[in-house]
């Protein structure tokens, strides 16, 4: 009778050790780690519209990043395809944002832009330096080739960070999926709450190159906008503090130019 009480006793043992293991390697979709980083080492300016990265704060903290950018990558492509759209959404958001960060250390401080990563025949964004669900990647697989064309949000400009100071802001929180709404509405509303990237002047608005450069993300009818004036016109109280001009935004009145963008490093430092 011991015997088999304790031969059934390794039965169940057996059969839990491996839901054990599972349980342990299941992804984690707080993002926990990658959060804490950025709760960290990013700050918003003053104007509560722009932040910075603490890029000195990330590379002490380099063993703690690498974690995080380890365990996106291990990450299966069938078990991310198993996963909800904002699942999937927030991952690839927090992914480009972690690998960006990490491409930035790998000359930091010694550079002043993302661009200076590049080369005459390859830019920064088409280094295959990572893997993600399964393969080497470079940045713009995440952006062009999944977030942009798989899940029509437009608002994903504003959520992705190009560590350079005309990019919409680095949160300093990661995305998760039951936030990820509230979150991409709060970036977009910010982004286009900063002045020094969108504004009206006189009978024009000037915004930043990104309608200029993903205007067809805003011209497909997705988030209910047909045109970039739609844009503009949504968001007519966070481009100016004047009625006249919110109202000539909503009736779309208004020529648009185009800002220079400012590939400078959104360094804390600075």
């Amino acid at each position: 009778m011991h015997h088999r009480r304790h031969f059934i006793t390794l039965l169940a043992a057996a059969a839990i050790a491996p839901l054990s293991a599972h349980a342990q390697t299941t992804f984690d979709h707080n993002h926990t780690a990658w959060d804490a980083l950025l709760k960290k080492h990013v700050r918003w300016l003053s104007d509560g519209k722009q932040s910075r990265a603490n890029y000195k704060g990330f590379a002490a903290d380099r063993a703690a990043l690498k974690a995080v950018l380890d365990s996106l990558s291990a990450v299966p492509k069938a078990t991310f395809d198993s996963w909800s759209r904002p699942q999937q959404m927030a991952f690839l958001i927090n992914a480009y944002n972690a690998f960006t960060v990490e491409l930035i250390l790998t000359r930091y401080p010694d550079l002043k832009s993302i661009k200076e990563l590049g080369s005459f025949v390859q830019s920064p964004w088409k280094k295959k330096f990572f893997t993600l669900l399964g393969e080497q990647r470079h940045l713009d697989w995440i952006e062009h080739e999944q977030l942009r064309p798989r899940y029509n949000e437009p608002r994903v400009h504003a959520a992705v960070n190009c560590a350079s100071i005309g990019c919409p802001a680095l949160r300093d929180e990661a995305f998760t999926a039951t936030r990820l709404e509230a979150q991409l509405e709060d970036g977009m509303r910010r982004f286009m709450g900063d002045r020094t990237r969108n504004r009206v002047k006189g009978d024009k608005v000037e915004a930043s190159s990104i309608f200029k450069w993903f205007s067809e993300d805003f011209e497909q009818g997705h988030g209910g906008f047909k045109q970039v004036e739609d844009v503009f016109a949504k968001y007519a109280e966070q481009l100016s503090d004047q009625p006249a001009e919110q109202a000539a935004l909503k009736a779309k009145t208004l020529g648009v130019n185009h800002l220079d963008y400012d590939w400078s490093l959104n360094d804390a430092g600075r």
